[in-house]
């Protein structure tokens, strides 16, 4: 039986940074991907993997990514990938949110990034900010900067799973990233992978107890 329903916040309840990634790439004359191309790098121990386990401040980061993108072809700052962090969110996914709220455990689990340096961020850049009343809807929020690991490290999910009072076995978890949810699946989790938001939530409601439409 499923007890709990696990979030993934940016390309899940908000639109995909990475359609803010292609914009910028294509305004700036860069190949199509090149930023998830730096990012995918190295991805557990580049700039993006420390930035989001908070072993780095906001300067170090910007030098590091400029120097990896550097590295690949093209110079790119860091603090200009930062402020394309927030997307727009989905209100078919806060509907779900308020329906699923009271009935079954709730928890958003992201790779964040917490506030630092002098630029005024508004805190977490990639789940809070003006995103605050939506945050009000998770049961808690499980964040990589706060916790020192981040997904797809399986520790992320089973300290999740700890914090919620659930086994694996009684969660479904969406993320927007198949990196991310092969390790949930492989410890028992029922998994959707978020390509848009209407056929996410129609498989989400084929396996709980709550109707969403």
């Amino acid at each position: 039986m499923i007890k709990a329903v696990f979030w993934d916040f940016g390309g899940v309840i908000t639109s995909s940074p990475f359609e803010s990634f292609n914009r910028f790439e294509k305004e700036n004359e860069l190949p199509l991907d090149f930023l998830r191309l730096v990012n995918s790098t190295n991805p557990n121990s580049n700039a993006w993997a420390k930035l989001e386990r908070n072993e780095l401040n906001l300067d170090e980061f910007d030098k590091l990514f400029y120097k990896e993108s550097s590295e690949l072809g093209h110079s790119v700052k860091g603090k200009d990938v930062i402020a394309l962090l927030k997307g727009e969110v989905r209100p078919d996914m806060i509907g779900a949110l308020k329906k699923i709220k009271g009935n079954l455990l709730q928890a958003c689990l992201t790779n964040n990034i917490q506030h630092m340096g002098k630029e005024n961020f508004e805190g977490n850049v990639s789940a809070s900010g003006k995103h605050d009343e939506v945050m009000k809807m998770f049961d808690f929020v499980f964040e990589s900067s706060k916790e020192n690991v981040r997904k797809p490290d399986p520790e992320f999910y089973l300290r999740a799973c700890e914090r919620g009072e659930v086994n694996p076995a009684e969660v479904v978890f969406l993320d927007d990233l198949g990196i991310n949810l092969k390790p949930a699946k492989k410890l028992g989790m029922k998994t959707i992978k978020v390509i848009n938001s209407s056929e996410a939530l129609t498989e989400l409601d084929s396996l709980i107890d709550i109707e969403l439409f």
